[in-house]
């Protein structure tokens, strides 16, 4: 445990500025494509669906809760294997788990089978992001951890850009199928950079009080942390509700601009591929980056931040549905997908600065079965079953009302964020 003279003016310890830009770096590059996988059927469901034959409630299911079923899962165990060995070398056998079940997505006949590997996809990568934000956590200070937190989870958006576009260029050139094989390629290519250039930090080195030799602490007691500490429970409720909205948008937004508004394919590509990327990662950077700073005057910045953006969401987002071109859905879409990731680092960071060196892969992944459970798996699945039970009376248009379906969510999850701001000065405290 390195003392206080030892400490460069980044806030790292002397020698690791490097290590740990590498880190972050790797770690970005791994959750991409992690992202990717998960975008590219939402990005592909027109194609797949047009070929298979299936319903919006089975997309629903495959693209949420037959992944999250599964991610969810594994996500505990896999995290408390984290806590207890190397996690470099965890994250880069995930890769290659998920980056196969990936690829042979593109081998499949029939719905059953893309379901089953989208089980594999959703196993494997349970071991991608919660031991990551642990690896950050031991390379970065508690007052910095919002931002870097921020910096690695714009993965998600980089992932989602990437996903829109390559799929948007893989139906045209290579088929959906190609596209699934070469995206899992990509990530059994990657994973073993990972392993040989990044280097498993010491538990703790960050956290003045903490030690490198501190046990790692038992499941019970990292969930009683969760009851105990009313921060803790909050943004578990408050991230459920978030994540059921942020995904419900995220899965559904593509097929909404396509199949109600008309938008062309090319155009999915060569339009909202940049729009989503640059406003999720707007959202997702900007809110670690407000908390990092407003936090350091005040811990209430961890649910103040992110109810403010949950405010600005629900009206832009209920007009974005109502106009009658895609043109005009894109440009008003362009501040509820800035909102609707405003949450995530804020809520993310808050755990890892609230729980023990040796438990923050578990604890990271407790809160991801809220993301996971109630956001992606069940947030998409409720759009497609709204759609589906429309249809009868609306035809296409059931999708634009599924969508608003979900804006009473995203009022329950402001309130929650905004009722967790009365406790934090305490949990911070103690």
């Amino acid at each position: 445990m390195p003392n206080a003279a030892a400490w460069d003016e980044a806030g790292a310890p002397a020698g690791l500025t490097t290590r740990r830009n590498l880190a972050l770096a790797m770690l970005f590059l791994v959750g991409t494509i992690n992202f990717v996988d998960r975008q590219l059927l939402s990005v592909l469901v027109e194609p797949i669906r047009a070929e298979m034959q299936f319903s919006d409630t089975q997309f629903g299911l495959l693209t949420g809760l037959s992944f999250a079923l599964f991610y969810a899962a594994m996500g505990i165990p896999v995290a408390m294997i984290a806590d207890r060995w190397n996690r470099i070398r965890l994250i880069g056998i995930a890769c290659i788990v998920w980056s196969g079940f990936t690829a042979a997505c593109g081998l499949v006949s029939n719905f059953w089978q893309l379901a089953l590997m989208r089980f594999g996809v959703g196993a494997g990568e349970s071991g991608g992001t919660a031991p990551s934000l642990s690896v950050i956590a031991d390379y970065y200070p508690a007052d910095r951890r919002p931002f870097a937190i921020g910096l690695f989870t714009l993965n998600g958006s980089f992932g989602v850009f990437v996903g829109a576009a390559f799929g948007g260029w893989a139906a045209a050139n290579i088929g959906w199928r190609g596209a699934f094989v070469v995206i899992g390629l990509v990530g059994i290519i990657v994973a073993p950079l990972l392993i040989w250039l990044v280097r498993e930090p010491a538990r703790g080195q960050m956290d003045r009080g903490a030690s490198a030799s501190d046990a790692a602490v038992p499941i019970g007691q990292t969930l009683a942390m969760f009851a105990r500490r009313p921060s803790l429970r909050m943004v578990m409720i408050s991230s459920g509700l978030a994540a059921f909205v942020s995904y419900g948008m995220l899965n559904w937004i593509p097929a909404f601009l396509m199949r109600v508004q008309g938008m062309p394919l090319d155009a999915m590509a060569s339009w909202f591929a940049p729009a989503a990327g640059i406003t999720f990662g707007i959202g997702i950077l900007g809110g670690g980056w407000l908390v990092s700073r407003i936090a350091r005057r005040s811990p209430r910045a961890y649910g103040a931040i992110p109810a403010l953006a949950t405010a600005v969401l629900v009206p832009t987002f209920i007009a974005a549905l109502l106009v009658d071109s895609w043109q005009w859905s894109l440009a008003l879409l362009l501040i509820p997908m800035v909102a609707c990731t405003a949450y995530i680092a804020p809520a993310l960071a808050l755990v890892q600065n609230l729980t023990a060196p040796r438990s923050r892969a578990t604890a990271a992944a407790v809160l991801m079965l809220m993301f996971n459970i109630v956001g992606l798996g069940l947030g998409p699945l409720f759009a497609g079953m709204v759609s589906d039970a429309l249809k009868p009376a609306y035809g296409d248009d059931s999708l634009r009302w599924a969508l608003m379906a979900l804006m009473p969510f995203a009022v329950a999850a402001g309130i929650a964020q905004w009722a967790m701001t009365r406790h934090l000065d305490g949990d911070f405290a103690e």
